[in-house]
């Protein structure tokens, strides 16, 4: 009975440990994006900026255009720029969706910028 009680006990606490693991790491997508369950990661700003988890340059943007055709499909490509913001490089993405609304739209690159 006593070990019945210890793989009870230790079914449990791997449970609960998987639970909180996953709640305090962040996921990843196919896109190579990560999206932190504490913060909402929409791209409207630096602090909310979607991050690319690519290592290479030519993966990592890749992966920003895939972002934004899986959230805004059918959307319009206006200008970009690259910034630099708390030491760490993004690219801001102009965009028109399919309703016309204009956003911009923030991605981390500090994974794969400058990385070929």
């Amino acid at each position: 009975m006593k070990a019945l009680k210890t793989i009870f006990l230790f079914a449990i606490l791997s449970s609960l440990m998987v639970s909180c693991t996953q709640k305090m790491h962040p996921t990843s997508s196919k896109a190579g994006t990560v999206t932190d369950q504490n913060v909402q990661s929409d791209g409207s700003s630096y602090e909310k900026a979607i991050i690319i988890t690519k290592k290479s340059e030519t993966e990592g943007v890749a992966a920003e255009y895939e972002w934004l055709k899986s959230h805004y499909t059918g959307y319009k490509m206006g200008d970009q720029s690259l910034t630099n913001y708390k030491g760490k490089p993004y690219d801001i993405l102009n965009i028109t969706t399919t309703n016309g609304k204009k956003k911009e739209v923030y991605f981390d690159i500090s994974n794969f910028f400058g990385k070929f």
